[in-house]
């Protein structure tokens, strides 16, 4: 496991209840690490959540991965490149690698399996993790559901199955476009519906731009090749719904605190974690203008970060575009 923040840390976890040997390392934790070996706990970001026996930190990233058959990259992702030049030399060449990394690579739009092959070669096996998932929940073992999504049937099963327990269920897709499209997106909308309940827009306003938002994701994820029937299950719908709806999410924080006036980086500094949503916002902002597709919602949220645009003006014109009919 490379990466060990709360997300990194609560997959460690998870995999070591269900009985696989596992080593948490990183690059940018090594104090962390250190800390963590010690303490068999991670007191940053998961306090209280003591370390199956099975699990140990490594300060050490040449340690923890030497010997590995497979490795999961758990980063933001303004940090995934950067992250995989550092292993790659550390890999075998049976290796294989997945991620749990959301969002489009800034300025070159790529996704993270497209990052993934051109940094270690598009012929090992490669997947993706995703879904509607907290780590606090899942260090604490309450039941979630999220889905796998790789290059390579097998070694989706074998990530299915290794991660899978009482209460913990993966499923498996082939559709990496479309579960990295969703992980990339729903963080945008998040930050828009945690404006829109910070300004009191209430229930009909947070379920329309949910509704309305699914639309913007799909639009864009079919244009660069995703399956349709992706953006209805846990990877699309499940984390858009979840990360929109819940005050765990540090995208709906972020909406809120900005709602509050709080600027992006007081937001930041209250937060104490990083918000893929104010990147990708950017990022997803390129994608689009790039592709020609039409995101009103992303759009605007863009505009409210970037441009300074007030969010009542913005939820203003979206109110006042065009009629149009709804597919």
């Amino acid at each position: 496991m490379v990466g060990a923040g709360s997300w990194g840390t609560a997959l460690a976890m998870q995999l070591a209840r269900c009985g696989a040997d596992v080593r948490l390392g990183g690059i940018l934790e090594l104090d962390l690490l250190a800390t963590m070996a010690a303490d068999r706990e991670n007191t940053r970001y998961l306090p209280g959540a003591g370390f199956p026996p099975n699990l140990a930190a490594y300060p050490d990233l040449d340690e923890c991965l030497d010997g590995a058959h497979d490795i999961l990259v758990v980063v933001p992702s303004h940090g995934l490149r950067d992250t995989l030049t550092r292993i790659r030399p550390l890999l075998g060449p049976e290796s294989r690698v997945c991620w749990a990394t959301k969002g489009f690579e800034l300025h070159s739009g790529k996704l993270p399996h497209q990052v993934a092959a051109e940094v270690l070669g598009s012929d090992r096996p490669m997947a993706v993790l995703s879904g509607p998932t907290f780590a606090k929940e899942v260090s604490e073992g309450l039941p979630t559901a999220m889905t796998i999504a790789a290059n390579d049937s097998g070694f989706a099963e074998a990530l299915a199955r290794a991660l899978s327990s009482d209460n913990f269920r993966a499923y498996t897709s082939d559709d990496i476009i479309g579960v990295e499209v969703g992980g990339a997106i729903k963080n945008v909308l998040a930050i828009a519906a945690g404006m829109s309940d910070g300004l009191g827009f209430g229930a009909n306003t947070r379920i329309a731009l949910i509704t309305r938002g699914l639309v913007e994701l799909k639009r864009l994820g079919v244009a660069l090749g995703a399956k349709r029937e992706t953006f209805m299950g846990l990877a699309c719908m499940g984390d858009l719904v979840l990360t929109c709806t819940d005050n765990l999410s540090r995208n709906r924080r972020m909406g809120l605190a900005l709602a509050s006036g709080m600027s992006i980086e007081e937001a930041k500094e209250e937060i104490q974690q990083v918000v893929e949503g104010v990147m990708a916002a950017e990022a997803v902002q390129e994608v689009a203008d790039e592709l020609g597709i039409e995101m009103p919602i992303c759009n605007e949220v863009y505009r409210i970060l970037y441009e300074g645009k007030p969010p009542r003006e913005a939820v203003a014109d979206l109110m006042s575009r065009a009629l149009k009919s709804e597919h």
